[in-house]
């Protein structure tokens, strides 16, 4: 079975934690095992653009190098962390200067910037085969129709994330169709879901996320799913009928290991 690298991030420890568990067991049904890198802090949240902050990207850093350490890919599954990585990766393999300060901080621990980093999305596209995953589906999601919420740190900045086409996506719909379901399209699905701002503004971000699933259920969404535990979070805070999960629980309940998450 091939060995990934794996970041979980804070939150699939604490309030995600199931989410953590749905995404190790799909892995393994699908012939590949997270390894959880060794002493992970912090990803820092949110990607720091003042050249001279290199505290909050330590921890992405180490992450990196222990990847290209053990020769392994880098994987994650909460797009804050995995913008937060990629975008570190992409200023340590671009700006010689910021990558100078971090190694220098290091010192045993040095990037040289050949780490492979992929979002658990990518990976199953691109390593495993959304055809690959049709086929190991026990339970089939036809008849279910389902919108996929991207949100905002997914696929932007589209010049380092290179993911999807940012105004056009199709990553989560082609998972989607690979599970059985159907795909819902709406206008709302690369919006802002105002999660960043709820502390300080919480009328606006429950403004914000109820567009985003009544644009959803206008379409005819029965769910909505995302790869951001922020945004299913602030979601479902703001929810109306419509139901959003997480990616890795749909694909658990696809693949038939999803069990009792209260066992």
């Amino acid at each position: 079975m091939k060995k990934v690298a794996y970041f979980p991030g804070c939150t699939l420890r604490t309030k995600a934690k199931d989410l953590d568990k749905y995404a190790k067991d799909s892995a393994n049904a699908l012939g590949f095992s997270l390894e959880e890198i060794e002493n992970w802090q912090c990803c820092g949240g949110v990607f720091t653009t003042s050249k001279d902050e290199i505290a909050t990207k330590l921890s992405s850093v180490r992450a990196l190098a222990y990847a290209e350490k053990n020769n392994q890919i880098l994987l994650t599954v909460c797009s804050a962390c995995h913008n937060v990585i990629k975008q570190t990766d992409n200023a340590m393999r671009n700006d010689s200067e910021f990558a100078s300060h971090v190694n220098n901080y290091l010192k045993d621990e040095t990037y040289h910037g050949t780490a492979r980093v992929m979002h658990y999305l990518e990976y199953l596209r691109d390593e495993v085969g959304f055809d690959n995953v049709a086929q190991k589906v026990v339970n089939s999601l036809k008849g279910v129709k389902i919108g996929a919420y991207y949100g905002c740190l997914l696929l932007r900045p589209n010049s380092v994330m290179q993911m999807d086409d940012p105004e056009n996506p199709r990553i989560i719909e082609d998972l989607i169709k690979a599970l059985g379901a159907e795909p819902v399209i709406y206008p709302y699905r690369n919006e802002c879901c105002g999660g960043y701002v709820a502390l300080e503004d919480a009328a606006s971000a429950k403004k914000k996320s109820v567009s985003v699933l009544e644009s959803a259920k206008q379409a005819g969404a029965d769910i909505v799913v995302t790869a951001c535990p922020l945004c299913k979070y602030n979601l479902e805070k703001n929810a109306s009928d419509v139901k959003v999960v997480y990616f890795t629980e749909l694909l658990a309940q696809a693949l038939g290991v999803k069990g009792d998450e209260n066992e």
